[in-house]
């Protein structure tokens, strides 16, 4: 009843309060209207029209002595140049084929000794009793011999080898042809057929290489070859090996059907008269 009594006597102040509320939410509603429509009309930059600056082109001159100076493979700055080549050509029995360095002077080396055998050593490993390697240069290797630097370099005194040459000097002897001339006999020791079975069915004979393969090759089989057909006649049972057999004779020209995974591929035997 009191309370009642104290709001009835004070009604004023609670429509004041309200009033007070409305107006400041229509202020703060105005103001985020006016900051709205200032950001819609206003430059990107408050301090004005803002435009991006022209592109700056190096000179030719600078660019490429910006491009001279710089290694794309070798980013990191060596702690020295080279390994100090300072010391007397060593006598020792070694031969230097490759080198792959490391800034400061370390990397790996290709060395061989006397036997001829080839071995990779890495900076600091021993190549021989008393002799290590200690750096390795673009074109040489810097060896410690018992406390005495020595140096060992790639033997440049002859030219290096064109592919050409290296061809010319290895010649690969090619397969005979069978239809060069090649006789019944090496066919029947150079190649096997026996009969492929397949769900219980002998679907044709697999082509086998018997010897060194060179007959087998040269016929243009290779391993896993299934014969289908034997002058256009399928094959359908085991004694089609027997018939092939039989029509190998001197001077004949075979026609075969050869399975070769999905493909069927022909090929032609001819035997020398």
């Amino acid at each position: 009843m009191r309370f009642g009594s104290t709001m009835a006597a004070f009604p004023g102040r609670r429509v004041a309060l309200h009033d007070v509320l409305w107006w400041l939410l229509a202020t703060a509603l105005a103001l985020l209207g006016a900051a709205l429509l200032w950001a819609l009309v206003t430059p990107v930059s408050p301090v004005g029209e803002w435009r991006p600056a022209g592109v700056r082109a190096m000179s030719p001159v600078a660019r490429a002595a910006l491009f001279a100076g710089v290694d794309p493979f070798n980013r990191t700055p060596p702690a020295s140049a080279a390994p100090v080549s300072s010391g007397a050509v060593t006598s020792l029995a070694l031969t230097l084929f490759g080198t792959r360095g490391t800034p400061g002077g370390g990397g790996t080396a290709i060395i061989a000794g006397a036997d001829g055998l080839q071995q990779v050593y890495r900076t600091g490993s021993e190549v021989q009793p008393g002799v290590t390697l200690s750096a390795v240069g673009f074109d040489h290797v810097e060896l410690t011999h018992n406390g005495a630097k020595e140096l060992l370099y790639i033997d440049q005194s002859a030219p290096a080898p064109s592919a050409q040459g290296v061809v010319a000097a290895n010649p690969v002897a090619a397969p005979a042809a069978l239809g060069g001339g090649v006789s019944v006999d090496a066919v029947r020791r150079g190649i096997n057929f026996g009969p492929r079975a397949e769900g219980g069915k002998v679907v044709g004979l697999e082509v086998m290489s018997s010897g060194d393969g060179a007959v087998f090759r040269a016929a243009g089989f290779q391993p896993g070859d299934v014969i289908t057909e034997v002058d256009g006649k399928p094959v359908t049972g085991a004694g089609d090996a027997a018939t092939l057999a039989g029509v190998m004779r001197p001077g004949a020209s075979i026609a075969v059907t050869v399975r070769r995974g999905d493909r069927q591929l022909p090929l032609a035997i001819t035997l020398a008269p």
